[in-house]
């Protein structure tokens, strides 16, 4: 069933996604015809706790960030998904959403499956059932790296490997004047959210990044200037 704000699209949904490049054009055409198209603006949300029902997302283009939020209105994000990823309620897959809420971390394009469809469609295939386990495993290793780099990392270096992972699905800027780069659209507040520190400090470390000369700063975006730099610095030993 097409839920509100879904829209049906004359082009395959799920197209160019890693978990279904197994299938056939055929293969692929029956799928999309069972997986409605959501469109959201920057900021829309895309699930909240209060949904209550079994619903599996699949990133087509843009980007989602699930957040968890504390009694006491503090918030973390729990990861920035980028296109072919999953997420949802769907507790077949182990996916359990019900204390986190999802949003568009930038315009994104979304297709969405009911419980029956994900037993019907994706898990009847082998093949896709492997990719979507191994999807779902690396997710899980990013996540143990994420809080591994919390605890271990300074906050320079987790806001330099935060940006060079950004900037690896952002655009390039084609600017005729100022610097080339990669452009990631992202306040202070919502960089400072990303690595688990202040607004201060975030501020603080990149301006040092621009000093550096591997940023440039914009209102409402970083550009990227020189990834492999950003890398290098995220493993300067402490």
């Amino acid at each position: 069933m097409t839920q509100p704000g879904a829209a049906r699209q004359p082009v395959f949904c799920l197209d160019e996604v890693e978990i279904l490049q197994d299938l056939d054009p055929q293969e692929m055409a029956g799928i999309a015809a069972r997986a409605p198209m959501r469109t959201l603006r920057r900021g829309g949300l895309v699930w909240s706790p209060a949904d209550g029902r079994e619903v599996l997302y699949i990133v087509k283009s843009g980007r989602v960030r699930l957040v968890r939020s504390g009694a006491d209105g503090r918030t973390m994000t729990l990861a920035v998904l980028g296109p072919g990823a999953l997420f949802g309620q769907m507790r077949l897959l182990g996916q359990d959403m019900r204390s986190s809420s999802a949003e568009a971390f930038e315009d994104v394009v979304l297709c969405q499956m009911s419980e029956s469809d994900v037993r019907a469609l994706l898990l009847s295939d082998l093949r896709v059932a492997a990719r979507i386990t191994e999807g779902l495993g690396r997710r899980l290793a990013e996540v143990e790296q994420r809080l591994a780099d919390t605890l271990l990392k300074t906050a320079p270096q987790r806001v330099a490997a935060t940006l060079a992972t950004l900037a690896g699905a952002a655009p390039t800027t084609l600017r005729l004047a100022g610097p080339r780069g990669h452009e990631v659209r992202l306040t202070h507040a919502q960089l400072a959210d990303l690595v688990g520190t202040t607004r201060e400090t975030t501020t603080k470390v990149l301006g040092d990044l621009q000093v550096r000369g591997v940023v440039a700063l914009r209102r409402g975006r970083v550009v990227v200037l020189d990834v492999a730099g950003l890398l290098r610095l995220a493993d300067e030993p402490l």
